[in-house]
This record gives structure tokens, C-alpha cells and sequence, in this order.
């Protein structure tokens, strides 16, 4: 037996059962792996992949408020630079226009600072000289009353369109009111505060007119006065003369 296997033939037999025998085990080893390569899990690229998406999807998000914002952002611009519905301007410059009229209208004694000193002057002497006639002096007190009448005139003129428009004011501050309590952005309510300030302007200013009217017929009439106590010293004088008018002829 163990001559058999000790032969040259039995040995090459051997060799070469062990060589197929290695390469089925390599290949059944091989076929093995492949498998493994295909069903195997991979946690780690898994918990990768996961990170990246939930990254791109934040990042995804976050552009999507952006525009929002943005959005929203040109919105609130819209609402800043819409204008007031309505405006009551032209109204407060009407009012005004009026009132700049009737002052325009004074007659004679003016609101025109050389105009006035040259008519004071004229029509309000401080004394009447000698040489100044009666019906100088009858017409000189004629225009004076004339002034002191249309100051009078006016100042009430004054008045009454100042108090004929105090409905309208109010009318005028409500609607503002309202105005700037509905205000959808900062132009109107800008807006809405301009014309509530140009309405106080515009009473400020009608109450100025009415106080230099009224200070006008005032001052007219004081002067009116004056000029009329020195027309009648001046007459007076003239009347009783040197004081030998009457004087016998004894």
C-alpha cells in the first residue's frame, strides 16, 4: 500500500485532487463575497446621504422665506408710498385766497407801509395851518370818516367770512381725522399730518387778518378823532380871532 502511493503516478494524482480541491474552495469562497457585496447595509453612507438631504431641504426653506420676506417687504413699501384718497389742499388754499382778497380791498389807508404813511400824513394832519381853507378841512373830514367807514366795513367782512367758514373746518378736521386714523402707510399718514397742521396755519392765519382789521378800524377811528380835535381847534381859533371881534366902537 504504502509502495502504491509512494509511486510517481499516485503522487501527481495526489497533486492534482489538492489543486481542485483548493479551487473550489477559492471559487465557493469568491461566490460568497460577490453576495455579500450585494445585500450588505451601509449605515454610515446612509446616515450620509440622510445629512445631505435634510441640508438641502433647510437650505431650501430658507430661500423660500427669503422671498417671503421680500415679498412682504415690497408690500409694506406699496402701503409707505400710497398717496391719501382724498386731499383738502386746494380747500385750505381757496380759504386762504378769500381771505387775501378781502384784505386787498382796504381802501385809502392800506395795509402798504408807504402808502399808508403818505395818506396818514395827508388826511391826519397833527395841526391845521392858517393858510388851510374851511372846505379844505370839510373835505380832509369827509375822507376820514370815509376810512374810519370802510375800516369798520371790513374788519366786519373779516369776521363773518371767518365765522361763516367754521363749519367747514370742522367738516374739514373730521375728514383728516378720519384721514389719519385709516392711514395703511407712512406717506399717508405724512399726509394726513401735513393737512391737520396746514388747517391750524390757515386759523392761525385767518385770526391774524381778523386782529389787523380790527386793529386797523381801531386805529382809524382814534386818528379820525385826533384830526377832528385839531380841525376844531383850528376853527375855533379862527372864530374868535385876535379877541377884538366884538369889542365896541367906543
Amino acid at each position: 500500500m504504502l509502495k502504491i502511493f509512494g509511486t510517481p503516478v499516485a503522487c501527481q494524482t495526489l497533486k492534482a485532487s489538492a489543486i481542485v480541491a483548493l479551487s473550489l474552495v477559492i471559487a465557493l469562497n469568491g461566490s460568497h463575497r460577490l453576495g455579500a457585496q450585494v445585500v450588505v447595509f451601509d449605515p454610515s453612507n446612509y446616515s450620509q446621504n440622510l445629512l445631505t438631504a435634510a441640508r438641502t431641504l433647510e437650505q431650501i426653506n430658507n430661500q423660500v422665506r427669503s422671498l417671503q420676506n421680500q415679498a412682504q417687504s415690497l408690500l409694506n413699501q406699496a402701503k409707505n408710498l400710497t398717496s391719501l384718497p382724498t386731499s383738502v389742499v386746494g380747500q385750505l388754499s381757496s380759504t386762504m385766497n378769500q381771505m387775501n382778497g378781502l384784505i386787498s380791498q382796504a381802501k385809502n389807508i392800506s395795509f402798504d407801509v408807504q402808502k399808508t404813511q403818505q395818506d396818514f400824513g395827508r388826511f391826519y394832519p397833527r395841526e391845521y395851518a392858517a393858510a388851510v381853507s374851511s372846505d379844505k378841512m370839510v373835505q380832509d373830514a369827509t375822507a376820514r370818516w370815509d376810512n374810519s367807514y370802510d375800516g369798520l366795513k371790513q374788519s366786519l367782512t373779516v369776521q363773518s367770512a371767518i365765522v361763516s367758514g367754521l363749519d367747514q373746518d370742522g367738516q374739514t378736521l373730521r375728514t383728516l381725522m378720519a384721514n389719519s386714523s385709516a392711514a395703511v402707510g407712512s406717506l399717508q399718514a405724512q399726509q394726513s399730518g401735513n393737512e391737520l397742521l396746514g388747517l391750524q396755519i390757515k386759523q392761525s392765519l385767518q385770526t391774524q387778518a381778523l386782529m389787523a382789521t380790527q386793529a386797523r378800524a381801531d386805529t382809524l377811528r382814534a386818528a379820525e378823532q385826533q384830526a377832528s380835535s385839531a380841525a376844531a381847534k383850528e376853527r375855533f381859533t379862527r372864530f374868535i380871532g385876535d379877541g377884538h371881534a366884538y369889542t365896541s366902537g367906543k
